[in-house]
């Protein structure tokens, strides 16, 4: 059976399955119409963001767009944090773009380990009928498709949209000039999505002529063979001029004779001014369905391309080029027309400079909708040369936002004579992510923080009188585990096994274990108190969890040791939160 595997899969997949020790808190000062609106702008990592929305927006979300980095070798790739990636959003944001360049003997792996978790966590999401939008091109086109096939599903892969993204030819590049990226199409469940038509433009409805003042309205024709040869089907025609007209050779006529003389009758086969023309059958304007089916080809005249993006997000912010390569309003808005109505909530977690908030602000002027959004960011530092920083913008999260605020205002001011154009929504509300509790006291610094830890050996260790039990973990029969907390929020555990059967050690700051001939690394945390003999309390260091338990021999006891940890420290998070 085939499978997609690459180095770190299964700890991607833990890491979408870990509860978020994060918190969102309000920033109302950076919001726009706090009290009226509808819409949402969250900062910080999207991995934890993801995390803390499936309480709210679990099978809610009726499309998502994201357009991830590309790994081109010069752009981010977070490198998230088993252990803690609240600690580690907090490192990576003080900081600028992170590089994963090709020479990384991990390029592609570190890739897959960020979008694997991120991309489980949005399916759940979605409504049964929904639909996601992915931008990438070739860097990871093919392991995009891989992963999708596997979190949304091989059937429900809907199409792989090819957008030209530049109008002319590269002229230095050294095999073919570029000049299209793609868009991949999935549904949560393919069967349900439904797909809406896209409505005509007005090149497409100036097609339609009224030649000979037909009743019924503008028309357009068609040819009236097809390429088989059914013998009942190929006969002569009489046009009004009186010449005799068959089907080319290879070909018959559509229809049948008595049928072609019903649709002379009725005025719907065309013979040209003259009446001496090649019959065609007319289509009448009013007659074809509502819109039209789309194509897998998006041309640059009707979605735009990244010059023109970057042109109008210059104008919008005063001639200042502050973002590198925005996507086109037009072609976000041609998926929203796609795949959604006019309540839906739309989501993109990568969202860069909002093109997504723009485009369902523009789109709803335009058919007075009530679509909402959700915009996640996380808080990317610029470049202190860049224009973006001189200009007063020290991460892409102001630009976002800003971007958002003079969008809402331009569509107004443009359409301010539109009837309801007061009831738009061009507000949103920002939070931004945090650590669950404040303080000192928000989770046990200790167990969530990579640091480096004092061992205790010649200290007075700490003992659970006091302490207040918080849960009992019945492992088996003959296994307990008690979970204590004090006053400040530290975690202390005893069990009536312990490590005091293990053979131990201290090797640079971190305790080797023998357990079942298997030698595992933890991290000292604390001391508690066992059966009146001291035990050194030991977490495994999640941050060496593949180089030094993956080779190791007996991966079953420790795997299942490492879920009892983990078990108590969602019992833990769960009584502080």
């Amino acid at each position: 059976m085939y499978e997609f595997n690459w180095e770190g899969k299964e700890l991607a997949y833990k890491l979408a399955q870990t509860p978020s020790i994060g918190t969102l808190r309000p920033d109302k000062e950076s919001s726009k119409n706090w009290d009226d609106t509808e819409n949402l702008y969250i900062e910080g990592d999207n991995l934890e963001v993801l995390k803390l929305l499936q309480k709210s927006y679990f099978g809610k979300v009726k499309m998502i767009y994201i357009d991830p980095p590309y790994n081109t070798g010069k752009d981010f790739v977070y490198h998230d944090n088993f252990r803690d990636n609240i600690a580690n959003y907090k490192e990576i944001t003080n900081q600028t773009t992170r590089a994963n360049p090709e020479t990384n003997g991990r390029y592609h792996t570190d890739w897959l380990n960020m979008m694997y978790p991120r991309l489980k966590l949005a399916r759940n999401l979605l409504r049964e009928d929904g639909v996601i939008f992915i931008s990438i091109d070739d860097n990871e086109n093919s392991n995009l498709r891989k992963i999708c096939d596997e979190v949304f599903g091989e059937s429900n892969y809907v199409q792989e949209i090819i957008w030209q993204k530049k109008f002319s030819p590269q002229n230095d590049a050294k095999y073919f000039s570029l000049n299209h990226e793609n868009i991949y199409c999935y549904a949560k469940s393919k069967d349900l999505f439904s797909r809406n038509l896209l409505p005509m433009t007005d090149e497409q409805k100036s097609r339609y002529k009224n030649l000979d003042n037909d009743s019924r309205g503008p028309w357009t024709s068609g040819d009236i063979s097809v390429s088989r040869v059914t013998e009942k089907d190929i006969y002569g025609i009489k046009t009004p001029s009186g010449r005799e007209i068959y089907p080319p050779n290879g070909r018959s006529w559509r229809v049948s004779e008595e049928k072609l003389n019903d649709l002379i009758k009725d005025n719907r086969i065309w013979f040209g001014e003259n009446g001496d023309n090649v019959p065609r059958i007319k289509r009448f304007l009013s007659e074809v369905q509502n819109g039209i089916v789309p194509i897998s080809l998006w041309y640059h005249e009707e979605v735009g391309h990244t010059q023109s993006a970057a042109q109008n997000l210059k104008k919008l912010f005063n001639d200042k080029a502050l973002f590198d390569y925005p996507k086109p309003v037009e072609l976000i808005k041609k998926e929203l027309l796609l795949a959604t109505d006019k309540n839906d909530i739309v989501l993109d977690f990568f969202s860069g400079a909002s093109t997504t908030a723009h485009a369902v602000m523009q789109l709803n002027m335009e058919d007075i909708g009530k679509r909402k959004f959700i915009m996640v960011q996380l808080p990317e530092l610029t470049y202190e040369k860049s224009d973006a920083y001189k200009s007063g913008y020290k991460n892409i999260c102001e630009i976002g936002k800003e971007r958002i605020r003079r969008a809402g205002d331009k569509i107004v001011s443009e359409n301010k004579d539109k009837e309801g154009i007061e009831n738009l929504d061009i507000g949103f509300k920002v939070f931004k992510l945090d650590c669950n509790k404040g303080d000192s006291k928000m989770y046990n610094e200790k167990l969530m923080n990579s640091i480096t830890i004092e061992i205790l050996t010649d200290k007075k260790p700490k003992e659970l009188k006091g302490k207040k039990k918080i849960a009992t973990i019945n492992k088996d029969i003959d296994y307990k585990v008690q979970v204590f907390i004090d006053d400040d929020y530290n975690l202390y555990y005893q069990d009536n096994h312990a490590f005091a059967s293990c053979e131990s050690k201290i090797v640079h700051n971190k305790v080797e274990t023998s357990w079942n001939s298997c030698k595992c690394w933890f991290k000292i945390i604390g001391l508690y108190e066992c059966k009146n003999a001291h035990i050194v309390d030991i977490l495994r260091d999640l941050d060496s969890y593949s180089e030094h338990l993956y080779p190791k021999n007996n991966v079953a006891d420790n795997m299942a040791l490492s879920r009892l940890y983990e078990h108590m420290v969602k019992v833990y998070l769960n009584f502080i939160s």
